[in-house]
């Protein structure tokens, strides 16, 4: 089956312009050009656009995307390569969000935070990229501003198991379409409170306010809807389900 440039940039979400731009920079090629100039992309080119996407999800830059993919030709161990860096995204954008909610829970209750618990899942260098936009969000929103002198990475990402334990069992929860009112979804939330709570002052209310915080600011939902789509509105469901028990 063939698909015309304006179906190929609906069915991918990206636009013509952009895939215009592919053509011309050797990226990804028609299947077939008319006399008259239409465009048409088979199977095989949907395939590769795909591929091409998942690599922008990774920022990676459209030279470093063509090396890529011209490297390894094999369509299966491309997407083995892309999960695999995906799933390590993931991953630090989960330990990334525990470092946020100890954070949030230490200046509503106007303490400071230990420095050794400021940096879980990222060296110091990623951290100073991170806190740029996050300061700025948090200062002009709700001033807030997060002191970032001393680092100590491994302490801190030893803490980062429990809290990416956490965030792919209730993302994966939410895939499998359970219940957010799932016993196992209520002795998970425990589970995470009780480990919380060796950090900071936090009960089942307090981590029904941290869940509805993160569902209603737009900065640390889009942290969590990029692990899965739905988690936000998932997780706030199911605090407060827990905190009334």
């Amino acid at each position: 089956m063939l698909y015309t440039v304006k179906e190929v940039a609906r069915l991918s979400g990206t636009t013509i312009k952009t895939l215009y731009h592919y053509q011309k920079i050797g990226l990804l090629l028609p299947q077939e050009i008319t006399q008259n100039g239409y465009r048409y992309y088979g199977d095989k080119e949907l395939e590769k656009l795909q591929q091409i996407l998942f690599y922008k999800e990774l920022d990676f830059s459209l030279e470093k995307i063509k090396v890529s993919l011209e490297s390894e030709p094999n369509r299966l161990m491309i997407l083995y390569e892309q999960q695999k860096l995906l799933e390590a995204r993931q991953k630090k954008l989960t330990n990334i969000l525990q470092t946020i909610n100890k954070t949030i829970e230490y200046e509503r209750n106007g303490k400071s935070m230990n420095k050794e618990n400021m940096f879980t899942g990222l060296n110091k260098e990623e951290w100073t990229v991170i806190f740029k936009d996050q300061n700025k969000h948090l200062e002009n929103k709700y001033n807030i501003e997060l002191n970032t002198d001393e680092i100590n990475t491994n302490e801190m990402n030893k803490k980062a198991a429990e809290a990416t334990k956490f965030m792919d069992f209730m993302a994966n929860s939410l895939k499998n379409n359970l219940s957010p009112n799932d016993d196992k979804i209520m002795e998970a939330i425990k589970n995470h409170i009780n480990f919380l709570k060796n950090d900071i002052e936090i009960d089942k209310d307090g981590f029904v306010a941290q869940s509805r915080f993160f569902l209603s600011d737009e900065f640390h939902r889009e942290m969590l809807e990029n692990i899965q789509t739905g988690l936000s509105y998932f997780i706030c469901i199911a605090a407060e389900h827990y905190a009334s028990l």
